[in-house]
C-alpha cells in the first residue's frame, strides 16, 4: 500500500497561498480489494532534506479522513516553504511507508508585510479614451549566492511581469477578476533562476483589463477606477542568511508600450516598430522615460491567489483556409474556442494583419458578427519589417471559430497561424462516453462551453460584450462542471466575491463581480447561487469550510426574501428572469427596458409566472439552508429553516395546486420544478408526474423549458419512472433538443435552443451566443442516470458512491469516469446481445451502493463467478430495479442476462 498524489487546499505544491489553517488530501494506492484507512501521520518540515526534527507532527490520528486533514501545528511564518508527508494504516494492518514529500509555501500573510506601494504612470491621462499601455521597469543589484527568490504582486488592471527579458511566469491576465475594491488576488512567482549577480531589470506590461476597460453593454468603462497601477515586492534570500527587498516605489521609470490599444472585448493593436529592446533587461537606457507616482490604495484588501491561474492550456491549428462568397478570407479553426492566434508573418515596414474573430457562418456562407454587438474582437498588428516576426496579444481573449483576415502581406498559410485555446488551468477530473455519437459530440461541447467559460470567474460567454459573472447560469451549470473539471477553487474564489458584493439587505446582484446598475440584483434562480453553488460544492468535494464561509451569505440570501415575500411565504414581488429563454415564451414580451438592449425581435420569458418559480426556488434555497445548519451543527437555525421550508411548502402547495391536487400551472418547467423541489403531495406526484409527459408528448416529444427547466427535465422524468422519455428528449434531433445544435454543427452549447434556426436564418443578434454553457446542464443527467455515478449526502465528496446506471434510449454502451478526491471512480455499462456487463471501480477508503439494473441474484456474476459462491457481497439484495450490493473499494466486473424494461405508453403518439 502506497500513498501518493499529496495535495494542499486541492492544488499540488502551491506557491503562495495565505490559508494559515492548510488542509491537507491524499490517494491510496493498492492491488488488494476493501481497503479502508484506519489512522493517518502527518509530519511538517521546513527542510527538505528530511523529517528528523518536524515542524509539526500530528501523531497517529485514528481515522479514515484522507481529504481536508488540517494542520494542527505553530502557527506559520509568512513567505516560507513547507515540506508535509503523510504514512497510513488500514483496515488489513498494512501500514504504508511514507509518502514521497510534497510541499507548500505562505504568501505575505499580514497586510503590514506589504513595504510596497502601488504606482502608475506620473503622466496625465484622459480615462474615457484608449491609450497605450504602460510600460514600468526597475533596475537593481545581486549581490551574493541566491537561495531562494519570490515576487509577489498584483495591479489594479492587468499586468504582465518580466525579469530579466523573460516572464515572470506562464500565468496570464493576472491577477484575475475580483470585486477590485474589496478583494485583490495578489500572485507568487519564483524568480530563483531568473536572476543573476550584478545589475537585474524587473519590466511591468499594464492593460485596463476588467478594472478600468469596457464592460458590459452599455460601453462602461472605469468601473472600478480610472488608472492602472502595480504593487511588487521581490524578496531576494542569500546563503548566508540575509534577505534583499525590492519593491515598487517612486524610484521607478514609466514609458508607453507598443501596446497601442488593449481590451477584453474590442482586441489588440500592437505597433511593433514601437518595440524597445532590451526594456525589461539591466543596462538599458531609460533616460529618456517617465517617473511614476504612488498611489493610496489599501493593502488590507490583497489576498493570496484563490483560484488557479488562467494560462495557455492547449494549442489548435487550423483546419482550412478559404474565401466566402462575398469574397472574404476566413481562417476556420474546426471549433469554437476562446482564447487567440499566434502568428507568423513577414512583410514590409508598416504593413498590417488584422484579424477579426467571430462564431458561425451565415446561411450564405459569409461572415457573420451581428452577434458580437459592439464587441470587435479584432487584432491589428503593424509589422517592423525586419525578416519574420511572431505574435500573441497580451490582456484581451477573443471567442471564436472563425477569424476573417482583413490584412495580410504576403501569402496566408495555415502553418502560419495557431489557435491557443486560455482558460483557468483546473484539473480535467472527468469522462463521459457512449455508444451515441452525437450524445458524444455534445459532451464535447458541454466540456468547451466550460473551457471557454471559465476564465476565472464564470461566464455567460466569451465573445460579444457582456462576458459576465452571471448567476443564474452559474448554479444550473455547477453540478455539470464538478463532473468535467476540479472547479472548487474557482467557484470557492467567486463566491467569496458574491459574498463581498451582496448587498447589505441580503440580495443578490445578477452578475459577480457586480458591474451593472445598483438595481440589477435578486432575481429568483439567478440570486439562489449564494445557495445553490456551496451546497453542490459540498456534495461534490465534502468540503464543510465552503459552507462555514459562505453560511452568513445563504441565510442572508434567503432572510432577504423572506423580506420580500407575501406573508414572508409567496415572492410575487420585483423583477425576475423566470425561466429565460423558453420556447413557450409570450408573444410581445421584451427585456430591454431591464437590460438597455435595443432588441430587434424575440421573446426571453417563459410563460410560467413569476410568483411560482420565485416561490419555488425559495423553497429550494431554503431547504439547502435548513440542510447546510444540519451539516454545520447549528441547530437553532436548523429548526428555524425547517419550518420556514414546511411553511414555504404548504403555502405554495395552496395558492398552485388545485384542492383536488391538480398543478393550476401547466407549463413543463411548472411541473418540472414542483417535482423537482419537492413541493408536490405524495399522493398527487403519480398525477403531476403524467401531466408533464403528456405536455410533452403533445409538444411531439419535445421540450418547451429555458434555463431554470431545463437543467432538471430529466432528472425529474427519471426519478419517477419515466427514463424512457427522458431519453427520448435527450436523443431528439431535430429542433427542439440538445442534439439540434450537434447536428447543426455546434462544437460548443448555444445560448439559444434555435440560434441557427432549422432555415439557416439566426435568432436576435441582440443576444445569441454560440457559446454559452446554460444548457449543457444536461451533462449532469447524463453522468448521474446515463452512466449512472453519483454521490450519497450523508457521505459527500463520494465518500460513499451511489452507482445507478439506468440503461435506455437504445444505447449499447456508456461510461463515466471521475477522478474524485479519493481516486478514479469509474461505472461503465455495456450489453451484449442479451448480456449485460457492468465495470465498476471504487477508489480505496470509499464504498459504493451499487444498483445492477434488471438483475437477478441466481444469474448474477462477478468475474465469471457466481456471486453466491463467494462472501465478497454479503450484503446483496434484489429490488424491484435489479440488484443493490454494498461495495468496498476495489475493480469489479458483473454480468447477467438482461432486458430493457420499457414503461407501456398511456399518451397518443
Amino acid at each position: 500500500m502506497n500513498v501518493k498524489e499529496l495535495r494542499c487546499e486541492y492544488k499540488k505544491n502551491p506557491v503562495g497561498i495565505d490559508v494559515l489553517i492548510p488542509r491537507f488530501g491524499w490517494i491510496l494506492d493498492s492491488d488488494l480489494r476493501n481497503v479502508m484507512q484506519t489512522a493517518y501521520l502527518i509530519q511538517v518540515s521546513k527542510d527538505d532534506a528530511g523529517f528528523t526534527y518536524p515542524f509539526w507532527d500530528s501523531g497517529r490520528v485514528n481515522s479514515d479522513n484522507s481529504v481536508h486533514a488540517e494542520y494542527g501545528g505553530p502557527v506559520l511564518l509568512p513567505r516560507t516553504r513547507y515540506y508535509f508527508r503523510v504514512k497510513v494504516w488500514d483496515n488489513h494492518r498494512f501500514e504504508s511507508e511514507w509518502s514521497e514529500p510534497a510541499f507548500w509555501e505562505t504568501g505575505i500573510l499580514n497586510a503590514w508585510e506589504w513595504s510596497a506601494w502601488f504606482i502608475t504612470p506620473e503622466v496625465e491621462i484622459d480615462s474615457s479614451k484608449p491609450a497605450p499601455c504602460p510600460a514600468l521597469r526597475k533596475e537593481f543589484n545581486v549581490a551574493g549566492e541566491i537561495k531562494s527568490a519570490r515576487v509577489y504582486a498584483t495591479g489594479l488592471g492587468l499586468y504582465e511581469l518580466r525579469i530579466n527579458g523573460e516572464k515572470a511566469d506562464d500565468q496570464l491576465l493576472t491577477p484575475g477578476w475580483t470585486s477590485y475594491n474589496k478583494r485583490l488576488q495578489y500572485q507568487t512567482y519564483d524568480v530563483t533562476l531568473k536572476l543573476k549577480n550584478g545589475n537585474n531589470a524587473v519590466g511591468v506590461l499594464l492593460g485596463d483589463g476588467w478594472y478600468k476597460g469596457n464592460l458590459g453593454w452599455v460601453h462602461q468603462k472605469n468601473v472600478y477606477g480610472t488608472r492602472v497601477c502595480i504593487l511588487m515586492q521581490l524578496h531576494i534570500k542569500y546563503t548566508d542568511g540575509t534577505e534583499q527587498v525590492v519593491v515598487s516605489d517612486n524610484t521607478w521609470k514609466s514609458s508607453t508600450s507598443p501596446i497601442l490599444m488593449s481590451e477584453i472585448y474590442h482586441g489588440e493593436i500592437y505597433d511593433s516598430r514601437l518595440e524597445m529592446s532590451g526594456w525589461d533587461e539591466a543596462n538599458f537606457d531609460d533616460s529618456g522615460w517617465g517617473g511614476v507616482k504612488e498611489l493610496d490604495v489599501p493593502k488590507n484588501i490583497l489576498v493570496a491567489q484563490e483560484n488557479v491561474p488562467i494560462r495557455k492550456i492547449e494549442e489548435i491549428k487550423p483546419v482550412s483556409i478559404f474565401k466566402t462568397p462575398a469574397g472574404e478570407t476566413v481562417i476556420d479553426m474546426g471549433q469554437n474556442m476562446v482564447g487567440w492566434l499566434r502568428f507568423r508573418v513577414s512583410g514590409p515596414e508598416g504593413s498590417k494583419v488584422v484579424l477579426k474573430h467571430f462564431e458561425v457562418m451565415n446561411k450564405e456562407g459569409n461572415v457573420y458578427t451581428e452577434n458580437l454587438r459592439s464587441a470587435r474582437q479584432t487584432m491589428e498588428y503593424i509589422l517592423k519589417g525586419a525578416g519574420e516576426e511572431t505574435f500573441e496579444p497580451h490582456f484581451t481573449f477573443q471567442g471564436f471559430r472563425y477569424v476573417k483576415v482583413e490584412e495580410y502581406p504576403g501569402e496566408l498559410s495555415p502553418d502560419n497561424f495557431t489557435g491557443i485555446v486560455l482558460h483557468s488551468d483546473m484539473d480535467h477530473i472527468g469522462r463521459f462516453e457512449c455508444s451515441n455519437e452525437l450524445l458524444n459530440k455534445l459532451q464535447h461541447n458541454i466540456l468547451w462551453g466550460l473551457k471557454g467559460n471559465f476564465i476565472d470567474v464564470p461566464t455567460d460567454c466569451p465573445q460579444r460584450d457582456e462576458r459576465l459573472g452571471w448567476t443564474g447560469d452559474a448554479q444550473v451549470f455547477i453540478r455539470t462542471a464538478c463532473f468535467n473539471m476540479n472547479t472548487v477553487p474557482f467557484f470557492e474564489k467567486w463566491l467569496r466575491d458574491l459574498k463581498a458584493d451582496q448587498l447589505k439587505n441580503g440580495g443578490v446582484p445578477w452578475v459577480i463581480p457586480h458591474v451593472l446598475n445598483e438595481d440589477h440584483h435578486s432575481s429568483s434562480g439567478w440570486g439562489d447561487a449564494a445557495v445553490i453553488c456551496p451546497w453542490t460544492i459540498y456534495l461534490c468535494c465534502g468540503d464543510e469550510r465552503v459552507l462555514r464561509e459562505q453560511y452568513d451569505s445563504m441565510k442572508s440570501w434567503v432572510e432577504y426574501i423572506r423580506g420580500q415575500a407575501e406573508n414572508g411565504l409567496i415572492w410575487n414581488t420585483g423583477f425576475h428572469f423566470g425561466d429565460w429563454l423558453a420556447l413557450d415564451a409570450k408573444e410581445g414580451i421584451r427585456v430591454g427596458d431591464s437590460l438597455g438592449l435595443d432588441e430587434k425581435e424575440g421573446n426571453y420569458f417563459g410563460a410560467t409566472p413569476n410568483d411560482f418559480i420565485s416561490t419555488a426556488f425559495y423553497a429550494y434555497s431554503t431547504g439547502l439552508l435548513a440542510r447546510t445548519t444540519k451539516v454545520l451543527k447549528k441547530s437553532e437555525d436548523e429548526k428555524t429553516y425547517s419550518r420556514l421550508h414546511d411553511d414555504i411548502v404548504k403555502a405554495f402547495r395552496e395558492e398552485f395546486f388545485t384542492i383536488t391536487g391538480r398543478l393550476a400551472v401547466t407549463t413543463q418547467t411548472a411541473y418540472v420544478l414542483a417535482l423537482m423541489f419537492d413541493l408536490v403531495e405524495k399522493k398527487h406526484r403519480k398525477r403531476t408526474v403524467d401531466a408533464l409527459v403528456k405536455n410533452i408528448e403533445e409538444n411531439n416529444l419535445h421540450l418547451t423549458t429555458g434555463f431554470l427547466g431545463a437543467p432538471y427535465l430529466c432528472h425529474v422524468l427519471s426519478q419517477n419512472g419515466r427514463p424512457d422519455t427522458a431519453y427520448k428528449l435527450l436523443i431528439q434531433t431535430d429542433y427542439p433538443s440538445w442534439l439540434y445544435q450537434v447536428a447543426k454543427g455546434a462544437t460548443t452549447v448555444w445560448e439559444h435552443w434555435d440560434g441557427i434556426k432549422p432555415d439557416g436564418s439566426f435568432w436576435s443578434p441582440d443576444m445569441n451566443s454560440f457559446n454559452h454553457y446554460a444548457y449543457g446542464a444536461i451533462g449532469d443527467w447524463m453522468y448521474r442516470v446515463v452512466a449512472g455515478l453519483d454521490t450519497d449526502e450523508e457521505k459527500p465528496g463520494y465518500k460513499h458512491a451511489v452507482i445507478k446506471p439506468q440503461p435506455g434510449g437504445q444505447l449499447q454502451f456508456a461510461c463515466a469516469e471521475l477522478k474524485s478526491m479519493y481516486g478514479v471512480i469509474k461505472s461503465a455499462w455495456r450489453i451484449e446481445a442479451d448480456t449485460m456487463v457492468i465495470n465498476l471501480t471504487i477508489p480505496h477508503n470509499t464504498t459504493a451502493a451499487v444498483t445492477l439494473p434488471g438483475a437477478k441474484i441466481e444469474s448474477l456474476m462477478e468475474n465469471d463467478s457466481p456471486i453466491g459462491s463467494t462472501d465478497l457481497f454479503p450484503r446483496c439484495r434484489e429490488t424491484g430495479e435489479g440488484v443493490v450490493i454494498e461495495l468496498f473499494s476495489g475493480v469489479y466486473t458483473f454480468t447477467y442476462k438482461f432486458k430493457i424494461f420499457i414503461p407501456q405508453q398511456s399518451c397518443k403518439q
